[in-house]
């Protein structure tokens, strides 16, 4: 078992915001049954997750595993103090999110031209058309908005992605009035110089959170440079899994319980017990045919 031992300039305290039940199983081709869905969402409240994004109001044609989102909504046994958000890609999404009661969502933004004509069917500029009524009508309903920004370091077909570029495209979405805003490494080439460099761009990191795949093995190192930074909301995938459907390069999720024992190991609080975190993800195994690729998972649950 790991000792504490902390370092100067990070945080007290740190928000896993849990991605793992909708990024984490929108890439799993077979498709996993709506009550294991909603039986890994409360297992991972029990194990002391505040925020769990469940699912996305994507068209069912898009991300067939995601396409049980209502019928999941209503298999959720909601904990007080648990937020249970919900990816929303267009206005129809939103209309069938708020029918069910959701009371926050994430909209999905892209900080390259290629990426967002692939993913989202629109252009670097054209892509705000479709968030602006997506987030006004959210907020004039009372529902907390989120936005994720893709491709953040790199584009595996445009290459290196200028920071100027990312805070252009961040402060957009900032601006329209989301709450925070999540950097996504979506291809896992960031490195922990780079990580800075971007977060100190946008000036303050209040606002901010990271999303980092591990692609190359950086996704650690590059949260300990958010942390460095002032970045405060880090998430992750429990088990590691995940990827992204538009992306083949996209490889798993930084892993909840990797990111635990780190975090555990500098002395800041999580409010997570790993312990359950394992049992969690050595569970979902079993359930999706495979092992954890976490290494924390694979180390644990042997011993």
């Amino acid at each position: 078992m790991s000792r504490t031992y902390p370092m100067a300039g990070l945080p007290r305290q740190v928000t896993v915001y849990e991605v793992g039940p909708r990024d984490g199983l929108q890439n799993e081709a077979a498709v996993v049954p709506v009550e294991v869905k909603a039986e890994f969402v409360d297992r991972l409240a029990d194990a002391g997750h505040k925020v769990i994004e469940t699912t996305s109001f994507v068209h069912p044609r898009w991300v067939p595993q995601l396409a049980d989102a209502e019928e999941l909504l209503g298999k959720l046994r909601r904990r007080p103090g648990v937020r249970y958000p919900v990816l929303v890609p267009n206005e129809r999404g939103l209309e069938r999110a708020l029918a069910h009661g959701v009371e926050e969502i994430a909209v999905f933004a892209s900080a390259t031209e290629t990426f967002a004509a692939k993913n989202l069917n629109r252009g670097l500029e054209s892509q705000f058309d479709m968030f602006e009524p997506v987030v006004t009508a959210a907020i004039d309903n009372g529902v907390r908005v989120r936005a994720y920004v893709s491709m953040c370091f790199g584009d595996p077909w445009e290459g290196p992605t200028p920071v100027s570029q990312v805070v252009a495209v961040g402060e957009r979405l900032l601006g329209l009035g989301c709450y925070q805003l999540s950097l996504g490494d979506t291809i896992g080439v960031g490195t922990p110089g780079h990580v800075s460099a971007l977060v100190e761009a946008f000036g303050s990191p209040e606002r901010l959170a990271v999303h980092f795949h591990d692609t190359y093995g950086q996704a650690l190192g590059n949260t300990l440079a958010a942390l460095k930074a002032g970045v405060t909301t880090v998430d992750a995938s429990t088990g590691g899994i995940g990827g992204c459907p538009y992306a083949e390069s996209a490889t798993g999720n930084l892993a909840t319980e990797d990111l635990v024992w780190m975090l555990r190991g500098l002395g800041i609080e999580t409010g997570l017990d790993l312990d359950k975190l394992v049992s969690t993800s050595t569970w979902l195994a079993g359930r999706l045919g495979r092992p954890s690729p976490s290494r924390v998972v694979q180390a644990l649950s042997k011993g």
